[in-house]
């Protein structure tokens, strides 16, 4: 019984957004996240978080509802209205950055137990940079042909 109003709720705010739901980069690399929201959505911040609940992640870069670049450190954000998404980029990833993120649309401005900001959870993974194997270009040696002459 308690299923239906779960959903209503859910309908309301769960489909809104949309990620890739995980993402890999590689240490010393960058990538990049993009979010889908709906038109509904088109003029309102967004932002990323990171933690293990959407509801008590700490927020890390937001837009200010223009199209411009935000950045926190190694962190940007851009909202592209006219596609309907927003995009995250990590540069110069290291292995601490690995973990469970968000991103969200700021809707609520008082927060209680039934008001929830629309998110997506992408869980971004960082693996180690891979050595390339150095290539060393020798000259050919040179052939030494013998020569045997068995009329002397």
């Amino acid at each position: 019984m308690w299923l239906l109003p779960a959903l209503l709720l859910c309908f309301s705010g769960c489909l809104s957004l949309t990620g890739p739901g995980s993402v890999t980069g590689t240490v010393g690399g960058s990538l990049r996240v993009w979010c889908q929201y709906e038109s509904t959505y088109k003029g309102y911040n967004k932002y990323w978080c990171r933690g293990q609940y959407d509801t008590s992640c700490e927020s890390i870069v937001e837009t200010k509802g223009e199209e411009n670049v935000e950045r926190n450190g190694r962190v940007s954000i851009r909202d592209h209205p006219e596609a309907l998404a927003f995009t995250v980029t990590m540069q110069n990833l290291n292995e601490d950055d690995a973990g469970s993120y968000w991103c969200k649309i700021q809707t609520v401005w008082i927060l209680d137990s039934w008001s929830r900001d629309p998110s997506a959870l992408v869980r971004v993974y960082v693996s180690p940079a891979t050595k390339t194997p150095r290539r060393t270009t020798r000259p050919a040696p040179t052939p030494i042909f013998l020569v045997a002459n068995p009329g002397r």
